[in-house]
């Protein structure tokens, strides 16, 4: 990503955006790239970039939590009921029984 976006509104930036020019900014701080006067400057970019990153993060939790919800409550009102873990199978809960030796081979 060009440098031309840093100090722009990193609000209007997208997930994918943010998270590259914030990787941009790191590399460049830790490639030594920069001097010690750009350094704050670059800091508090990063620092703003990183809390639109986790916004965005909280903001899709919400959705994806409020769609499973709303599928949840769909399937509960249509009486279906929720799918079950399958069960594990009776020959690996119970101990062989010893008609099962007699299939060894040796």
């Amino acid at each position: 990503m060009s440098d031309d976006r840093t100090g722009g509104d990193v609000a209007e930036l997208s997930f994918s955006e943010a998270m590259e020019e914030l990787e941009s900014v790191l590399r460049r701080i830790e490639g030594d790239e920069i001097d010690v006067d750009q350094l704050g400057r670059e800091l508090g970019r990063a620092a703003q970039l990183l809390e639109i990153c986790r916004k965005k993060i909280r903001r899709a939790e919400v959705e994806v939590r409020q769609i499973v919800e709303q599928i949840e409550e769909e399937g509960a009102d249509s009486g279906a009921a929720p799918p079950e873990a399958p069960e594990a199978e009776s020959s690996a809960e119970s101990p062989a029984s010893p008609d099962d030796q007699d299939d060894i081979p040796f």
